[in-house]
Order: structure tokens, then sequence, then C-alpha cells
């Protein structure tokens, strides 16, 4: 097949136009600066998307990203410096950074190879060795969601708060249930990566309104309510634009249609590559719906001595692709913290040496994708 002149990336923003009325009528309002009505209109109807169908409703709180997001997560759970918090250990570092930032100790958790996010077991072994431990972070890795039951089934075990990170996962389910509805405290991110963006920007999603306002009042530098300025403990400028939000009105209107296109990219990757040595990203069918932000793919062992010879061969043929996440314990900078494991090898090292993130760019035509499924039976 040709080599296509334009580059086939991972992921980018896909707008729609309607975006542009909403930042409209915020100019017109002259109101472009944070908080407004985008942001409240925002967090309304996200509150509403990730409510429905549940007996009590969450409440949504616009920041500047998904990391400020953590952040305030992480306060608001009371990590205080030398606390030990147990983190999956197989994701981005903004992950882990707001632990670092309050001075909390991260201790790694290995993933379980059946959905590839943190193993209930390697956690229970995790509190057995650290059983002064006061929450746990949890990801949901490339918009699948983890073994939910079992991890909130830890949690309550040894009575610690759950962070969720569902930066990756807005509107995966499990059970039917939204991911970022399962912590105590949960973390969205719209990175113009992400399955809808506002160019950056995230989301706090609390349980209770008291938790929401307290995360507002340290997001706007924790300002008293007084007319002059006075300040009783630090406080974040954290707060999201109003035009920002504005462009996360219109993209949540079009989310169902992202995650469709994001499951036909992902089963014709299934389909295309069948008969190769490899596998796809996996998911408990039974139980999990993910929102299939990226397609991955893990090669059998011994396939390739160097799977990066893979990443030049389809580079050079104009494509994107990438490693999955380098593991946080094999993170220089995490280079002093513990690492808790359950199999003879660590699974999250096994996957990094073999796994790739494919083209899963909204906007990918089924030609592009084809050429990328011929590309990669090149390579084998």
């Amino acid at each position: 097949m040709k080599r296509p002149e334009k580059r086939i990336p991972l992921a980018t923003p896909t707008t729609h136009g309607d975006e542009l009325g909403y930042i409209k009528e915020a100019f017109d309002k002259n109101w472009v600066a944070p908080l407004g009505f985008n942001c409240d209109g925002f967090e309304e109807e996200m509150s509403e998307y990730l409510s429905a169908g549940l007996e009590n409703k969450y409440h949504c709180l616009c920041l500047v990203s998904g990391t400020s997001a953590l952040h305030l997560a992480v306060k608001a759970a009371g990590v205080k410096r030398g606390d030990v918090v147990l983190c999956s250990d197989m994701t981005f570092s903004a992950t882990v950074n707001p632990v670092v930032y309050e001075g909390g100790v991260p201790v790694f958790v290995d993933s379980e190879r059946d959905t590839w996010n943190m193993d209930p077991k390697a956690l229970e072994k995790a509190f057995e060795k650290y059983p002064e431990a006061k929450v746990v972070v949890l990801v949901h890795l490339y918009g699948t969601p983890s073994k939910i039951d079992e991890i909130k089934a830890v949690c309550e075990k040894h009575n610690v708060i759950l962070i969720e990170d569902a930066a990756e996962a807005l509107s995966a389910t499990y059970k039917g249930r939204q991911c970022g509805t399962f912590g105590n405290y949960n973390a969205l991110s719209f990175n113009g990566n992400k399955i809808i963006t506002t160019s950056g920007g995230g989301m706090l999603i609390c349980e209770d309104e008291e938790s929401r306002k307290k995360a507002l009042y340290r997001a706007t530098q924790a300002r008293e309510n007084v007319l002059w300025y006075q300040h009783e403990e630090i406080g974040y400028n954290y707060r999201m634009s109003n035009l920002v939000a504005g462009v996360g009105r219109a993209q949540l209107k079009h989310i169902e249609d992202h995650r469709a296109v994001k499951e036909r990219i992902y089963k014709r990757y299934e389909e295309g590559l069948k008969g190769l040595p490899l596998v796809m990203n996996p998911y408990i069918k039974e139980e999990a719906k993910p929102n299939f932000w990226l397609s991955c793919m893990l090669m059998e062992k011994g396939v390739c001595d160097d799977f990066m010879k893979i990443v030049d061969k389809l580079n050079e043929a104009n494509i994107e692709t990438r490693p999955l996440w380098k593991p946080m314990h094999m993170q220089p900078v995490f280079a002093g913290s513990d690492f808790i494991y359950v199999e003879d090898t660590p699974v999250d090292e096994d996957l990094f040496s073999r796994g790739l993130c494919l083209p899963s760019d909204l906007k990918m035509t089924e030609e592009e994708q084809d050429y990328v499924i011929e590309c990669i039976k090149e390579c084998f």
C-alpha cells in the first residue's frame, strides 16, 4: 500500500463546530475568565451523565487539568508527609506526582493480565507489608475498567480511601456504572488526546457537595469569603476557564458517538490482525465496557528480540506508535520507591517489553487503518 503523505497519529482532538457557539456566547457576554456559566453548565451536565441511573448524584468541579484534579483528591484524602499511598504502577506519572506534592510515599502495585490494571492480589500483599497505608490510587489503563469490585473490597477491608484516576476512562462502564464514580474521589482529564477534550482541563468528581466546596475553595487560592483578600491555608490556581468549559459542554454531547468510533477501531484491529502472534489489550467482557481510548497490541514472547524495531519500521511508514506506559517503578525519578508484585516476573515489566499503542484517532479512515494493519503484518 502507498505510504500516506500525512502521518497517521495515535489520537488527536476531534471537534464538531458546535463548540464555537459556546465560545461565542462567552465572548458576547464578556465572560472569558475562570468561573462562569459554561463551568456551571459543564459541571451539571457531567454530573447528570455520570450519575444517570444511580441513587446518589455526583458533584463535579471543573479544573485546569486532570493532574490538578488528582492533586485536590490527594489533599481531600488527607495525605500528609510520610503517608504511604498504594498506586497503580503502569500509568502516566501524573497519577503519582500529586502524592509526592503532598509529601506522601508512593508504593507501586503490579498489574494483572486480564485488564492490565492493578492486581487485587498484589494490592492485598501491599497491605500486608504496609498496613499503615491510608490511600489507594487506581487507574483504568487505556480506558479499560479495572477489577473494581475486588479492588474496592480490599480497600474496604483495610478501611482506606480510594482515589479513582479515570483520566483515560470517561464513558467506560463497569457492570453498567460509569468509571469515575467508584472512588471516594475521582479524576477526569480532557487533554487533547482524550475521548473528549477541552484542549486541556480536567474535573474532580466528589461523592458529596461538601467535598466539592472544599476542593473549590482550595482551587481558588483558598481565599476566604470576605471582602478583602484573606488566606488561612495554601491554595492553588486550578479553576477552568469559562471558554474552555464551553468546549467541554459541546464535546460531551458527542461522547457516546466518540466511544462507538473507538470501539469500531478496536474491533477492526482485532479482526485485521487475527492470526498474528499478538493479542489486543484485554478486558473482561462479562463485566466491563471499555471506551477503547487507545487500541494496543501485545506481541507474543520470543517473537521480536527488540520491539523498537517495529516502532521504527512503522515510524518510517508514517505511522505513530508508542510503547505502553513505562511502569512507575522503572522511572528514574521513583528509583527508591517500593514495588509489590505477586508473579515470579512483574507483569508490568513484561507488558512494557512487548506492548505497543496503535493509531486510534477518531478521524482515522478505514483506508488509513487498513494501511496500518498491512504495515503491522509486514513486520511479522
